[in-house]
């Protein structure tokens, strides 16, 4: 396989896997759809059995009176048959909506009177046993005839004045024609129901298209953004309030994208000059020594001066992979508990002859227990002490101090009495490779990644590096280890 060839991105079924999956839009348009479903049913389940409901009471409440009426009739008239005779024989059959019948039988289960035709539709046998009961609506039942009729049926006794013994009363209401209306309801409801779930799927679609048309705009906008446009917001304002949070959220992340973008284009000219200023040194003394013939000390003193380089290039290659390394997520430190004290004394004595020789007075104060990386410990203070000799003029002094802080936590203190450092370049001394004007100048052999060593080893250790300064009156650096 050629050099230039190109993998795919991805396994083929991870493209099927997500277009086969639902939209927003569909998956909301299927919720409306449901929900309105389930309500249309519960409230047709519940209008249907309303109706059924009053149904059964209206119609055993009918029996219920009939039963009382002719219980009046026995107990004032019983030997007067004419008002019984005209309740149960001519009143049934006026009645041309409702089907009613009724039937008195004697003591022993003899008709004494009933409705034209009641014999052949309803046997006596077919009736519940009688109840004495005042209140007879619970003690109707529905019974189902021969001729495929449903009848509520009622049987109560009555006891007439005149002492010729007990009397059963037998009532009985056609309901079929109630049972046709119920079905022709239950029908229309169940058309109902499919009509309102339609137009529930229709008017959900409709509603979930408008209420992700935001989310298609704010798609638009970030679409139009890109690597060469990192200037552009989507701005948070005019946005649902849903929206509104994550339009922020995403200029707030552009505007960290637009920072780090700037620092790595510029820690990339940076780095591309400190290459190249000493391979141009090792390139013009190379060029230099070969353009006529030398001593063997002009050689040695070229091979000299490239070591020099090739030292400065070893540093500035290890200080980088540091940083690389220390920028992994995955990075772990070696944390143990050591005296912050004797630790500072040993960097303290590692710099004593620089000190003397630039005419810098070192000092140390303080105590205090740190939770650290003993190795990392010291290079920090150490990067922070090299970078304040470095600044400090001669008469000078730095002054290295630990102490404990109130929250249980140890600080380390580097201040020196050098030049300081100038308020526009507070917030940039610890990005890697920058370094100002004045420091590039006079320590041409700085590659300007100390100060972002030493906040890369702070972060490691959960804590951070602060900085105080004034120019002309020096520098201030306070590591705090949680």
């Amino acid at each position: 396989m050629s050099s230039n060839s190109v993998e795919p991105a991805g396994p083929p079924h991870a493209d099927r896997h997500s277009t086969g999956r639902w939209s927003i839009v569909a998956r909301l348009t299927v919720l409306y759809t449901l929900i309105a479903f389930a309500m249309l049913v519960l409230a047709a389940g519940f209008l249907h059995w309303t109706l059924v409901v009053n149904f059964n009471r209206q119609d055993a409440q009918f029996l219920a009176d009939k039963v009382h009426l002719l219980r009046t009739i026995l107990s004032k008239a019983p030997a007067d048959t004419a008002d019984l005779q005209e309740e149960v024989e001519w009143e049934t059959a006026s009645l041309h909506f409702t089907k009613y019948y009724a039937r008195v039988l004697d003591r022993r289960g003899r008709t004494l009177m009933e409705t034209s035709g009641m014999s052949n539709a309803l046997p006596a046998a077919l009736f519940p046993a009688p109840s004495d009961a005042t209140h007879l609506e619970a003690h109707a039942v529905s019974r189902q005839s021969s001729g495929h009729q449903r009848f509520l049926m009622l049987s109560a006794t009555a006891r007439p004045r005149d002492g010729q013994g007990q009397r059963e009363i037998q009532v009985a209401l056609d309901v079929t024609p109630e049972d046709a209306f119920l079905q022709h309801y239950r029908r229309d409801l169940a058309w109902a129901v499919l009509f309102g779930v339609l137009f529930s799927a229709v008017a959900g679609a409709f509603v979930a298209r408008g209420g992700m048309r935001p989310v298609a705009e704010l798609t638009r906008a970030t679409d139009r953004i890109s690597a060469s446009q990192l200037h552009e917001r989507v701005a948070g304002d005019g946005w649902p309030k849903e929206l509104a949070s994550l339009a922020k959220a995403f200029d707030r992340m552009l505007d960290r994208l637009e920072d780090s973008f700037k620092r790595l284009s510029q820690f990339s000219a940076d780095l591309a000059h400190e290459l190249r200023t000493p391979i141009n040194n090792l390139r013009g003394e190379a060029g230099v020594a070969l353009s006529q013939s030398r001593t063997p000390e002009e050689y040695r003193r070229t091979l000299e001066s490239s070591l020099e380089e090739y030292e400065r290039l070893t540093r500035l290659i290890d200080n980088l992979l540091f940083l690389a390394r220390a920028d992994s997520p995955t990075t772990n430190i070696a944390r143990s508990r050591f005296d912050a004290r004797q630790a500072i004394e040993a960097v303290r004595e590692f710099y004593e002859a620089l000190a003397e020789d630039g005419g810098v007075q070192l000092r140390c104060e303080g105590e205090g227990q740190v939770n650290a990386d003993p190795i990392l410990f010291r290079q920090a203070v150490s990067n922070l002490l090299s970078n304040a000799l470095k600044h400090t003029p001669r008469g000078g002094q730095v002054l290295i101090r630990a102490g404990r802080r109130a929250d249980g936590g140890v600080e380390v203190i580097v201040s020196d009495t050098g030049r300081g450092i100038a308020a526009e370049h507070l917030r940039h001394i610890f990005d890697r490779l920058y370094r100002a004007d004045a420091a590039r100048s006079n320590h041409p052999d700085g590659a300007g990644l100390g100060l972002a060593i030493v906040k890369s080893i702070m972060a490691l250790h959960g804590g951070s590096v602060e900085v105080q300064s004034e120019v002309g009156k020096g520098a201030c650096f306070t590591l705090i280890f949680p």
